[in-house]
C-alpha cells in the first residue's frame, strides 16, 4: 500500500504519470489526472497531527488530492538536487532555512507571489521572506532552559552562562551538527568578538568557557538526569519536560533569542503551483496557527492569533517578543561551515 513516500532517487512519480497520460490518451480511455499536491512534514508526531488533523480540514477545503512525504531536510533537498531544477514531483516544502540557504544559487524554488497570501500580510517581521523564495510558517524560539530545583540564581543573559560560577561543568551546548549550535556560535562572536562572523573571538569565548556536555540533538536527557543545569532550550520542549513533571523554566535572555524554523518555499516549475500557494496560505491561518500552537508549543507566526490562557505558559514567546529573535546568517555560516566544524572538533576533542 503506498504510504506517500517518495524514493529519493530512480523515476520520479511526474514521469510516471506523464507516461500514464501517453499511454491512456493513445487509447481515448481517460484524461490524465492532474498530479496530487506532494506536503512534506517530519516523523512521530507531526506525521500523525498532520494526517489526522491538518490534512483532513485542508482538503475539505479545497477538495484537493494530496500526498503526505514525512522526511527531513536533508532528504528533501536531495531529492530536489536529484531530479534536477524545476523537475521535481515537489510543489511546496517545509524545511529549516539552513537547508534552504544552499539551494537558492540553484534556482530551485520560485519567487514568492506574495499577492496570492492573504495572510501575509499578518506575518510578524520575524517570518516574513528575507530571500524572496521562503517565509517562515512555524517558530520554535529557543532561550535559557535551567533546573529550578539546582539553579539558585537564574540566568537573565546569555552571558551568564559565563559569569554564574555555578553554572561551570553543567552547561549543555548543541553542537555544529545542529543549526541551533551554529546560531549560538553566531551568537557568541557577536556577545564577545567583533560581530556574528568573527570566529576567533567567538572560539575564544567558548575556550573561556570551560568544559561542556554536547548534543546534536536529545537535550533533555541530560537536563532529566542532572548532568546539565543550563543550556539553550526550545520553549515549547521546557513545557513538555514541565508537564511530565521535571522542575525546569525557560527564560529569554536580555540579549535576544534563538530559534528553529519551519519555513516554506514553493519549488520551481511546481506541478500543483495553484494548491501550494493555497495550501501555504492556509498553514498562516489564524486558525491553524492556533492548532499548531497548541499542538507543538511553536508560537504563531500570525499576529491575529490571540493565545487562549490555558496556552500562555507553554507558549510565552509571542507577539512583540518575537521581533526580538536573533536572525542567522545562513549563507555566510554554510560557506564557513568546513573551517567552524574543524575549529568546533579542535576545541571540544
Amino acid at each position: 500500500m503506498d504510504d506517500g513516500r517518495l524514493p529519493v532517487s530512480g523515476v520520479s512519480r511526474r514521469s510516471i504519470l506523464a507516461a500514464g497520460a501517453v499511454s491512456l490518451g493513445a487509447v481515448g480511455a481517460w484524461a490524465s489526472p492532474s498530479p496530487p499536491l506532494i506536503v512534506t512534514t517530519y516523523g512521530g508526531s507531526w506525521e500523525t497531527f498532520w494526517r489526522e488533523t491538518l490534512l483532513p480540514r485542508f482538503t475539505g477545503q479545497t477538495n484537493a488530492r494530496v500526498t503526505l512525504d514525512v522526511g527531513f531536510g536533508r532528504t528533501f533537498s536531495a531529492h530536489l538536487r536529484a531530479a534536477g531544477q524545476g523537475r521535481s514531483d515537489y510543489s511546496i516544502l517545509m524545511m529549516n532555512e539552513p537547508f534552504i540557504e544552499p539551494l537558492l544559487p540553484g534556482h530551485y524554488f520560485e519567487a514568492l507571489d506574495l499577492s496570492r497570501l492573504k495572510n501575509y500580510q499578518d506575518l510578524y517581521p520575524a517570518a516574513k521572506s528575507r530571500n524572496g523564495v521562503s517565509l517562515v510558517g512555524m517558530i520554535s524560539p529557543i532561550g535559557l532552559g535551567y533546573r529550578t530545583d539546582l539553579v539558585r540564581h537564574p540566568p537573565t543573559s546569555w552571558r551568564d552562562l559565563w559569569t554564574n560560577p555555578e553554572f561551570r561543568g553543567r552547561i549543555g551546548l548543541y553542537n555544529l551538527q545542529n543549526s541551533v549550535g551554529k546560531a549560538m556560535l553566531c551568537l557568541i562572536g557577536q556577545l564577545f568578538g567583533k560581530g556574528p562572523t568573527d570566529i576567533e573571538g567567538a572560539f575564544a569565548a567558548l575556550r573561556r568557557l570551560g568544559p561542556v556536555l554536547q548534543t546534536d540533538f536529545n537535550m533533555s536527557t541530560m537536563m532529566g538526569t542532572g548532568e546539565i543545569i543550563v543550556a539553550p532550550y526550545d520553549f515549547g520542549e521546557i513545557a513538555r519536560l514541565r508537564a511530565q513533571g521535571l522542575p525546569v523554566a525557560c527564560v529569554a535572555p536580555q540579549e535576544g533569542l534563538l530559534m528553529w524554523d519551519q519555513s516554506f518555499c514553493i519549488c520551481a516549475g511546481a506541478p500543483s503551483r495553484d494548491l501550494a500557494y493555497q495550501y501555504l496560505d492556509f498553514i498562516l491561518e489564524p486558525e491553524i496557527q492556533l492548532l499548531l500552537a497548541r499542538r507543538f508549543f511553536v508560537s504563531p507566526v500570525n499576529s491575529k492569533v490571540a493565545l487562549p490562557d490555558d496556552l500562555r505558559d507553554a507558549v510565552p514567546i509571542t507577539g512583540a517578543q518575537i521581533d526580538r529573535i536573533v536572525r542567522t546568517d545562513w549563507t555566510w555560516v554554510n560557506s564557513n561551515a568546513l573551517e567552524l566544524d574543524n575549529r568546533w572538533s579542535r576545541l571540544f576533542e
